[in-house]
């Protein structure tokens, strides 16, 4: 069994309780520790952190990151959530539940600008860094244990520390040998945590999970899984792949494989620079136009809010649907000039929608900007449609002042 001191890296016996070298109870031990190397990095309630960091005073209390009545939780601390709150919950529900917890309104410019310290610190561990969002990304540190002398394990505890010591916000950090199983791993000691999942036990820690824990499968997909006898994850393992296939097409493959914790997905660094998107999974499928349109509206403005605090703009919409079936549709459109405008790239995405809603049902709807460039002044769009540019950036403005509730576009207001 492999073991070392996450504090100072130094190696330590099995069955040690403290590291010998500096008295540190945070050992880290597997058998398979050193032939690992695919790596989730995630920031422990990344927002929050970092408000506490600035402000100590704050440092023990529940801190919740949101604002307004009608608004929800971007995010709060780990005191918060022993009250229960949590990310997207009404903020109303968190202020019942917590009341005196203290709100902040999030501070974008802020986030972005420590989200890129750590993206550089992971990149000089390894190129192969793979971007999920602002404090999250996938690292594949295969071959690279010449170049720091030591193992990816033991890399990843330094980065860890380091972080912590220089930007002052805490990680954790889950290690497989892909993608699955690392994402998996880096939710199961939080926060300043540091799991380890190999593949060979993969089979035995996912069996008596609900099909759920597999991602995308969201609250309607678990339903039909479940009504078809699949409710858990060894039921999916129980099962054979062809049938799977026949039942659910590609998604059955893929519930197949990754029920048995395979995952040939690679490390993508070039993911960041692809597009900039936003989906979300209905609790019932969905045909109507009208409800389609105004979910697509809120994504877009998260998707827009999204490129400004990046300071990106993209020429090309991609509208995503997935119907009752699992079927995914996808389909895009050029603008002629670069945006990062919420209505410019909502009139695309609901030029396309209007062209598939019939008959069929969906279940999931996303919204996604490609064909990235970073925004220098003004950006094209700007220019074109100078009325609205001036419009939404005086709404921005104004958010950012009083919080998103401040301001209510009339599509997202419920017809009676």
């Amino acid at each position: 069994m492999t073991a070392f001191c996450r504090d100072c890296l130094t190696d330590t016996a099995d069955a040690a309780r403290r590291c010998p070298a500096c008295g540190s109870p945070r050992l880290l031990r597997h058998a398979e520790l050193a032939t690992l190397s695919v790596a989730h990095i995630d920031c422990d309630a990344f927002y929050a952190t970092i408000e506490k960091r600035d402000d100590p005073s704050l440092a023990d209390k529940p801190l919740i990151i949101g604002g307004g009545k009608r608004g929800v939780v971007s995010t709060c601390c780990y005191i918060a959530r022993t009250y229960g709150v949590r990310s997207a919950m009404p903020m109303f529900e968190a202020m019942s539940r917590c009341p005196q917890a203290t709100v902040l309104k999030p501070n974008m410019q802020k986030y972005v600008a420590v989200g890129r310290q750590v993206r550089a610190a992971m990149q000089a561990l390894t190129p192969q860094v793979e971007p999920l969002s602002i404090d999250e990304a996938f690292l594949d540190l295969t071959g690279t244990e010449r170049l720091h002398g030591m193992s990816a394990a033991k890399v990843l505890a330094r980065f860890a520390r380091d972080v912590e010591r220089d930007i002052g916000i805490t990680v954790s950090i889950g290690l497989s040998a892909n993608k699955f199983l690392a994402k998996i791993a880096s939710d199961l000691d939080k926060p300043r945590g540091f799991a380890v999942i190999s593949p060979s036990e993969a089979v035995a820690f996912l069996a008596p999970r609900p099909v759920g824990f597999i991602y995308g499968v969201g609250a309607v997909s678990a339903a039909k899984l479940a009504a078809d006898g699949f409710r858990t994850i060894a039921d999916l393992q129980r099962a054979d792949e062809h049938d799977l296939m026949r039942r659910y097409g590609d998604e059955g493959l893929r519930l197949s494989r990754l029920a048995r914790g395979i995952d040939t997905r690679k490390v993508d660094p070039e993911r960041e620079t692809k597009s900039v998107s936003a989906e979300t999974t209905f609790n019932t499928d969905i045909s109507d136009f009208r409800p389609l349109e105004q979910t697509l509206w809120e994504l877009t403005e998260k998707v827009s809010s999204r490129l400004k605090a990046a300071r990106l703009t993209g020429s090309t919409v991609t509208l995503k649907l997935k119907s009752a079936d699992f079927k995914i549709r996808t389909r895009s459109r050029s603008l002629p000039a670069s945006t990062q405008l919420a209505g410019r790239i909502f009139e695309a995405g609901r030029d396309m929608l209007r062209n598939e809603v019939g008959a069929t049902r969906y279940r999931l709807i996303g919204i996604g900007v490609s064909s990235l460039e970073d925004a220098v002044g003004e950006d094209m769009a700007d220019l074109i449609d100078r009325r609205g540019a001036l419009a939404e950036h005086a709404v921005d403005k104004l958010r950012e002042k009083f919080g998103k509730a401040a301001v209510v576009k009339g599509l997202a207001i419920e017809e009676d």
